[in-house]
């Protein structure tokens, strides 16, 4: 890797912000492959490869909607405003990439271990995304645990989702973010009580 291009990739990952306002182009499919591309070349403890990824667009985002609104109904939480609110989600982007997470318990490579390479895969396709153009929110909130939801998916028992990927064209203002000093966030550690890095 030459340093031009660790430059470029550092450019990405420092300037990456979370749009809570995307809308219309959503990438095309040679641009969502290479999404996930970049996604399944994660760190991956055993090569499970512990991930797959549902591409949701069009008259999909309606039916998540409409999921949604089940999934809420049947829990008895019936009020007009929250299942018009939950109807509406899935148009806060014109595409969403559903991230779901093989945690099977009866294997090798624990659960949490395989949560946390499909957390790097998500990181990788929002990078990349955002290499190509395209604003990312990643969002997950009660919907993506609720058992309906995921059956309605197609997820079986053990597997679950890590993230709703909401990607389009960012529109608004770039979000500003608070991040912390490196030295405020690591220590040097040789024995005994950790220390100040630097």
């Amino acid at each position: 890797m030459n340093i031009e291009t660790s430059v470029n990739i550092e450019k990405v990952i420092v300037n990456r912000r979370s749009y809570p306002k995307l809308v219309s182009p959503a990438p095309d499919a040679a641009v969502v492959a290479r999404m996930i591309t970049a996604a399944i070349h994660a760190p991956d403890h055993g090569r499970v490869q512990p991930w797959r990824f549902i591409v949701i667009e069009g008259d999909g985002l309606d039916a998540l909607g409409e999921l949604f609104v089940e999934a809420e109904t049947i829990k008895g939480q019936a009020n007009p405003s929250r299942l018009n609110t939950l109807r509406q989600q899935p148009h806060r982007a014109p595409m969403i990439v559903t991230v779901v997470a093989n945690i099977e318990k009866d294997h090798a490579i624990p659960p949490v271990e395989r949560q946390v390479a499909v957390g790097c895969a998500v990181q990788n396709l929002i990078l990349l995304a955002e290499a190509a153009g395209f604003g990312t929110y990643w969002r997950t909130g009660p919907m993506a645990y609720d058992a309906v939801v995921k059956r309605g998916l197609g997820l079986s028992e053990s597997e679950e989702i890590i993230a709703f990927v909401y990607v389009g064209t960012a529109a608004g203002e770039v979000p500003k973010r608070s991040i912390q000093s490196v030295t405020q966030v690591t220590q040097r550690w040789s024995g005994g009580k950790p220390q100040a890095w630097v």
